[in-house]
């Protein structure tokens, strides 16, 4: 598996003709974070990943996966993870991202773990970062099925009209994976280091808790994939 995995990293690092110059990917610890930094490695020249942190229950454990993920790119293309921070704590109140209410459980809807605006501010406070530095493209993980309007594609168009309108920038926005459901994700790229992957609502430790709407997501992608889960759960 270990010899597996280097040779999907080494694709990533350019084994493709180079196509395209520079591209931002707004990225989480998930799988389809991961899997957009490997794509987008294949297809650009040089690809700023961008996390933005906002005071969130699971970001300390969260941001260390990512850190470890990014580390297994030895690639000049990849440049240093930016951390940008908009705290959300005196906007979203008593709510369950912040530990304050019971978190959505493996069995809640998608719809439960909704939080509020939270496209709009990544791709606004990014969409600023690709403007002073010409990045003239921004990718963000949504998948099939995303229920929330901001992350529809008309939503999305808006916000790329309204960074041309006020920043005089031409940033193009695109979710790649749209089609693509999770487990159809990690099939694509099953050989990535999964394990150092992260996407779970309320962390035990530094693990995975294994309870909650996240934790039941990510095991459904990997059955349904069917692909080994190598996540340690609490």
């Amino acid at each position: 598996m270990t010899h597996k995995k280097d040779q999907a990293l080494a694709a990533a690092r350019g084994s493709r003709t180079r196509r395209f110059g520079a591209l931002a990917v707004l990225v989480s610890g998930g799988v389809e974070s991961a899997a957009m930094v490997a794509e987008a490695l294949n297809r650009y020249e040089r690809v700023y990943p961008i996390y933005i942190r906002k005071g969130l229950l699971w970001e300390k454990t969260e941001l260390a996966h990512l850190k470890r993920f990014l580390s297994a790119f030895q690639t000049d293309g990849l440049a240093p993870l930016t951390v940008l921070e908009v705290p959300l704590q005196g906007i979203y109140g008593h709510h369950w991202s912040l530990g304050k209410a019971a978190t959505p459980s493996s069995r809640a809807p998608d719809t439960a773990v909704y939080l509020p605006g939270r496209n709009l501010l990544l791709l606004s406070l990014s969409g600023l970062f690709c403007s002073i530095r010409k990045i003239p493209g921004l990718w963000i993980g949504v998948l099939k099925g995303n229920p929330f309007r901001d992350a529809r594609t008309g939503a999305m168009k808006k916000i790329e009209g309204l960074l041309e309108e006020t920043l005089g920038s031409r940033i193009r926005i695109i979710a790649p994976f749209r089609g693509l459901d999770k487990g159809q994700v990690i099939r694509r790229w099953s050989d990535l280091p999964w394990e150092k992957t992260f996407s779970c609502l309320r962390p035990k430790h530094g693990r995975h808790c294994g309870r909650c709407q996240k934790c039941a997501e990510r095991k459904i992608g990997f059955r349904a994939a069917g692909v080994p889960d190598p996540t340690r759960y609490a």
